[in-house]
């Protein structure tokens, strides 16, 4: 049986829930194309670093980072979702530098010698995009005092709020989502600033998958698009594929 995991969005818990109904669709789309060992569900245990390089691969996604600096040449691009948050622009997205709600930072100098938070050093958003915004800044490549690595976005914007970071860089679909679906977790926040766009995250798929599995995907994502009784899980999910009619919050 094949590997499906499309964990990157995967919470507050709404966005699983459309998520796990769009997989239900592209799973019956794709063995109704012929395609076989075609998972029902997505798989939930498999941490989704490991699930890029896992060789039954079907579809995954990834950071546009990992994408081009680690898994070049061992997986394949099948499509990049195009999400309708504040931020996103095309396959490309952006992430918002936030800070304490109450901070009295009004530019990213102001933050010089604070404490930055990161998801994860390999983080297209959290990480690459944060550093070249500060890094036009730095003197003898510092201007932080400390940097911590949360694990998550999400886990990020709680360090903020419990006070053991002071800023951090959130991608937009992250914050969007959160903004929708758990506004509260960002009551202790505010944006200070945007950082330039980079690419978005990319679906993918093994390295070793023939170009007619992978034109079978792109086939399945496309009818996901157009399919009218997916509306409300399209507006919901994090999968905003490109050609789909946005949800504006």
């Amino acid at each position: 049986m094949r590997l499906a995991s499309l964990a990157m969005y995967a919470s507050p818990p709404p966005l699983a829930e459309a998520t796990a109904v769009l997989w239900n669709f592209l799973s019956e789309a794709l063995k109704r194309a012929g395609l076989g060992e075609v998972p029902a569900t997505l798989d939930g245990a498999v941490d989704y670093h490991q699930a890029w390089t896992r060789p039954e691969l079907l579809l995954a996604q990834t950071c546009g980072f990992p994408y081009v600096k680690h898994l070049r040449g061992k997986v394949k691009l099948v499509a990049t979702p195009v999400y309708g948050h504040p931020g996103c622009d095309g396959p490309s997205m952006r992430s918002f530098i936030v800070v304490a709600k109450d901070s009295d930072a009004q530019s990213l100098e102001d933050l010089r010698g604070t404490r930055a938070a990161i998801n994860q050093p390999d983080s297209n958003s959290g990480s690459n995009l944060f550093r070249a915004a500060i890094a036009p800044l730095s003197r003898h490549g510092r201007f932080f005092s400390s940097v911590v690595e949360t694990g998550g976005h999400r886990s990020s914007i709680a360090a903020i709020t419990a006070g053991k970071a002071d800023v951090a860089a959130i991608d937009c679909v992250t914050y969007g989502n959160v903004l929708r679906f758990d506004p509260g977790s960002l009551a202790g926040v505010r944006i200070l600033t945007q950082t330039v766009s980079g690419p978005g995250l990319p679906f993918i798929t093994r390295a070793d998958a023939s170009d007619a599995e992978i034109v079978l995907l792109r086939q399945a994502l496309k009818q996901a698009i157009a399919e009218p009784t997916l509306a409300i899980a399209r507006c919901a999910s994090p999968q905003g594929f490109r050609g789909s009619v946005r949800c504006r919050l």
